[in-house]
């Protein structure tokens, strides 16, 4: 059974994650917790279906205020496939050197922040504009993506490095370059991608690692909480003064 073998690839997939990454996660968890301790920011960025780490993040039930998510429309919205929005253009903008400058260029960073980057291929012009216009704002770059199988791979930048060249902390996703894993009887390609369940799981260790290194440094963070459990009558006050922690943090944005 085919659901069978995607799920087995994916826990196979955890397991390397748990064996081969935990030190990447906590140097990365430590920067960012870092960041959200001197009421700063880390900056969330990706494109495609690495924009869906970034919506997993905040606002989320079990997350917490500190995290931004830096989500460009026209890089995220290709659900109509064709036409307006289409997967054409949205193939074509990723690629396109400079764009992440005009970014970068529409927020206020700060040099505590840390820019936190999705990129299965690490290859793409707009990932790596922003990360060299972070380090330019003497930002921390943090890059989740599938850096052991992408090595060597040519960028399409004129800078001539890959994303993870460019990263003070590369954490592995371990996900295989050509991410679907599910091969299919009398088809060439495969189905199954397994690159976003690395997300998302690397998303949850590394953002309950920062959660405890603050807790332990005597932090209090803002948690967005369910409003949806019967009798909890706060609920909603915990998550008002989420909303307006972030409202105040934002100002600076």
């Amino acid at each position: 059974m085919l659901a069978l073998e995607w799920l087995n690839n994916v826990r196979a997939l955890q397991t390397k994650i748990e064996e081969t990454q935990l030190d990447n996660i906590k140097e990365a968890a430590r920067l960012m917790a870092d960041s959200i301790e001197c009421d700063r920011w880390v900056h969330t960025f990706g494109c495609g279906h690495a924009t869906l780490p970034i919506e997993e993040m905040y606002p989320r039930i079990g997350g917490f205020v500190g995290f931004h998510p830096l989500i460009e429309q026209p890089l995220t919205f290709f659900t109509r496939i064709t036409g307006e929005s289409g997967i054409q253009q949205f193939l074509f903008l990723e690629r396109a050197e400079g764009y992440g400058n005009a970014i970068m260029s529409s927020w206020n960073f700060d040099a505590r922040d840390t820019m936190w980057i999705f990129s299965h291929t690490g290859i793409n012009a707009v990932n790596i504009d922003v990360a060299i216009e972070a380090r330019k704002r003497g930002m921390k770059v943090v890059v989740f993506g599938s850096a052991a199988e992408t090595k060597g791979k040519k960028p399409r930048h004129s800078s001539g490095k890959n994303l993870f060249e460019l990263a003070d902390v590369v954490v592995d996703s371990c996900a295989p370059l050509v991410d679907a894993s599910v091969p299919l009887k009398n088809h060439f390609d495969k189905v199954g991608p397994v690159s976003t369940m690395c997300f998302i799981t690397l998303v949850w260790m590394t953002v309950t690692t920062c959660a405890e290194m603050l807790a332990d440094r005597g932090v209090k963070l803002f948690i967005h909480p369910s409003h949806n459990v019967p009798g909890d009558t706060t609920a909603m006050e915990r998550l008002n003064a989420c909303i307006d922690e972030y409202k105040k943090r934002s100002f600076g944005l």
